[in-house]
């Protein structure tokens, strides 16, 4: 294995070791670690020109991840392999993922480092004694597998890597965050609204046409409810609410 030179580096600075089926998902995978580094083991490289043929998605992605590879080669030709190549030069330091890290590759073989109940013949364990070997190499930085795999992962947690799932290509990292689609009306929804109501009869469905009060906010296709006896389905049109009753209600 050749030698990782991280001598700028702080020693926050992390090495995250992406799997083939990373690449495989979203290929802009490379450019999505901020400030830390990204290594890709021999084995990776090998899995995605075995896959890089066909019209799936999967093999539009390894042509995709192929193409940017060869772009940052020839982009820093006079570069130092061990030094690794500057992501920033592909893709600039800016919002969203602030890219800076380098991107570094295995180019020499090592032994096994692995237990004998898992030999390295298989890829996800030659991926595994990569890894173990590059921690003794980089002593001082944290090395973090990334994997969709779950096997690979439990089998890295097992022999004390670092493991975490690719969750880079989520729109917001808490998903908690994201707006569930509905809205609870309060209690007291008829009450306040009585006078502004119209409603009517369609195909067996009584449909009430109602205007927001004091900065009420509904959106297209959004649901809204009332937490009580009644199921209500609802269709916003021009900001009116126009809820379709599915239950008996106000009958």
């Amino acid at each position: 294995m050749s030698p990782v030179v991280l001598a700028d580096s702080g020693p926050d600075t992390k090495i995250f070791v992406l799997d083939t089926n990373v690449l495989m998902h979203d290929p802009s995978a490379l450019f999505k670690f901020q400030e830390h580094h990204v290594y890709l083991p021999m084995t990776v490289l090998e899995e995605l020109d075995n896959a890089k043929l066909g019209v799936s998605e999967v093999a539009r992605n390894v042509r995709q991840t192929n193409r940017f590879i060869d772009e940052l080669l020839t982009a820093q030709k006079k570069v130092i392999i061990e030094q690794g190549l500057q992501l920033s030069k592909f893709s600039p330091a800016e919002e969203p993922y602030k890219c800076s890290g380098r991107l570094f590759f295995q180019t020499q073989a090592h032994g096994s480092n692995l237990p004998e109940s898992l030999p390295g013949n298989k890829n996800d364990n030659t991926i595994l004694n990569t890894i173990i070997a590059l921690q003794k190499e980089v002593e001082n930085h944290e090395i973090v597998l990334v994997s969709k795999d779950i096997n690979l992962r439990i089998k890295a947690t097992i022999l004390g890597i670092t493991a975490e799932d690719y969750a880079n290509d989520r729109v917001v990292d808490d998903l908690d965050l994201l707006f569930s689609g509905s809205c609870q009306l309060r209690s007291d929804f008829w009450e306040a609204h009585g006078k502004q109501i119209e409603s009517w009869q369609e195909e067996g469905k009584a449909y009430y046409e109602v205007q927001s009060l004091n900065g009420e906010e509904w959106y297209p296709n959004q649901f809204i409810f009332i937490d009580d006896e009644f199921d209500m389905g609802s269709d916003i049109r021009c900001g009116v609410l126009t809820p379709a009753v599915v239950s008996k209600i106000l009958h």
